[in-house]
């Protein structure tokens, strides 16, 4: 009995010392799984997988993320709730799936005349540092960006808004209210499902980023692309992590995954401004066409969509929230980046 109880006791301290056990944080590994409904192949999951590699390279592979791309593990409008019960530990999505659940954060998606990637990622993150509003209190925000200017792109050709009128129009959020200030009918879905129902004809055309028409095949389905960034809204993107898990990391690793998301701000406007370039060029080499609204059209679709800025004003500011204050925050945040890109 002694023999053996001797063997346990060594065999014991062999495994804790080799495990490193009593070595602390030192030898602790993190595994996290990361769900965003971006396809493997799209230019936003690259930034995001590009992240995540940065992270487990940077912290000694003590941190090790799961990427799972598509939807396949919480689909885009249960993502944001799927990191709070703990279905994944860190997810990307958009505000706009879920209208009405962030009545602060949803303000950036306003038809504000957002004129690329780059700046609309700087003003949505800036925004929230600046803001910090409850909505996100049960979870930590890792980082925030989003696309440059939606545009239109339909399967007939659009020149003025009597062209527009009453043609059915896939849109989230805000941007469905554009739609229907417009005089279009919004036909609410995300991305993943849009190339299928304008190819059903479901819907007649979509507004998103000119990135869409390659990154989710969408040039495929459409005949013409009308550039509405005079009227330019963005869909604004979260990547959060549930706070348990956050808070089960050292200060340490929370510095480097902090500093590598600032970073990855502009690593994700970068690559929204590259894909629009692709989006654009892969469309017209399909025989798309490629539509610019007129000065007297500009100013009218202009026109037209202010109505949905007062409405979120109005509509925000009757539960208390000072929708004036928001948009004029937005709107300097625009201005501020805008000068400093033509500046570089």
């Amino acid at each position: 009995m002694k023999r053996i109880l001797i063997f346990i006791l060594i065999s014991a301290f062999f495994f804790i010392g080799t495990n490193g056990f009593n070595s602390g944080v030192e030898a602790k590994t993190w595994h996290f799984t990361y769900s965003i409904f971006f396809p493997a192949s799209h230019d936003q999951f690259k930034a995001a997988e590009k992240w995540a590699k940065e992270i487990e390279e940077k912290t000694n592979q003590k941190v090790k993320i799961t990427m799972f791309p598509g939807g396949t593990l919480t689909n885009a409008k249960n993502c944001y709730d799927g990191v709070v019960s703990e279905i994944s530990d860190i997810g990307m999505s958009c505000f706009a799936y879920t209208r009405g659940k962030f009545p602060v954060m949803e303000s950036l998606d306003l038809p504000l005349g957002y004129p690329d990637g780059v700046v609309a990622s700087r003003t949505v993150n800036e925004f929230y540092k600046k803001v910090k509003p409850e909505e996100l209190d049960d979870v930590k925000v890792l980082y925030i960006h989003a696309h440059g200017p939606g545009l239109l792109h339909t399967v007939k050709k659009v020149e003025t808004l009597d062209d527009f009128s009453k043609m059915k129009i896939r849109s989230t959020g805000l941007s469905a209210k554009v739609v229907e200030a417009l005089g279009g009918l919004p036909v609410a879905m995300p991305q993943g499902e849009t190339y299928e129902s304008i190819k059903k004809g479901v819907a007649e055309g979509t507004f998103g980023p000119i990135e869409v028409l390659k990154g989710w095949r969408q040039a495929e389905v459409i005949k013409s692309t009308t550039d509405t960034s005079n009227i330019g809204y963005t869909t604004t993107m979260y990547v959060v992590i549930n706070k348990k898990k956050w808070g089960s990391l050292p200060e340490d690793i929370k510095k480097i995954i902090e500093d590598i998301s600032e970073k990855a701000v502009i690593e994700h406007g970068k690559a929204w401004d590259k894909s629009d370039e692709a989006g654009k060029k892969y469309s017209l080499e399909l025989g798309n066409e490629y539509v610019t609204l007129s000065d007297q059209q500009k100013a009218l679709w202009k026109e037209k969509v202010r109505p949905v800025i007062q409405g979120y004003i109005d509509e925000v500011s009757a539960k208390g929230i000072d929708g004036n204050k928001i948009v004029e925050e937005i709107t300097g945040l625009i201005d501020k980046y805008s000068k400093e890109k033509k500046c570089e």
